[in-house]
């Protein structure tokens, strides 16, 4: 009989249960519908940090050598490309360059990798201009001389191709 009445009051329980879950709804005030051309209230929580941040922005040049043609292309590099290079960032229009060499993986793979370094893209784009200005005049080069200057360095080697990177800095930005 015992067992009954429990089965019976908790059947009762669970068949009141919704009811008084309802009445309770009913008694809260509700809250106004909120137009959706309302404005959004500010929160105060700061946007979560990350552990990193956009650097600077990098021109990346591949370029594959020439068999035997190698050394021509260095001396280029030792010279005329970098006094170009030194120009450029003494008048602030780049923040470094570099020069890597690797091993060719194949006879069409690169072994030099040029890499000029700007504050960011919108540097970059602004000056491009400026550059080449800079450029003409400390190699004291004009558009004949820049053509033949060309056409010398296409015999040592061939571009593989460029890229546009940005570099990632492995910490927080400072505020």
């Amino acid at each position: 009989m015992k067992r009954m009445s429990i089965a019976v009051l908790l059947v009762g329980v669970a068949l009141l249960l919704p009811t008084l879950v309802l009445a309770q709804a009913k008694a809260a005030p509700a809250a106004a519908p909120v137009p959706a051309s309302a404005p959004v209230p500010a929160t105060t929580a700061a946007p979560p940090a990350r552990p990193f941040h956009d650097g600077p922005v990098w021109t990346l040049t591949f370029v594959h050598t020439k068999p035997g043609l190698g050394l021509n292309y260095m001396n280029y590099l030792a010279t005329e490309w970098r006094k170009e290079q030194d120009a450029l960032k003494k008048a602030g229009l780049i923040l470094d360059y570099k020069v890597i060499g690797a091993e060719s993986h194949s006879p069409n793979d690169w072994d030099l990798m040029l890499m000029t370094e700007f504050k960011d893209l919108a540097t970059l784009e602004a000056n491009e201009d400026k550059m080449e200005a800079v450029a003409m005049q400390a190699l004291d080069l004009n558009d004949q001389k820049m053509l033949q200057g060309y056409q010398e360095r296409s015999t040592w080697r061939e571009i593989l191709g460029d890229r546009l990177a940005r570099e990632i800095i492995l910490e927080p930005k400072a505020k």
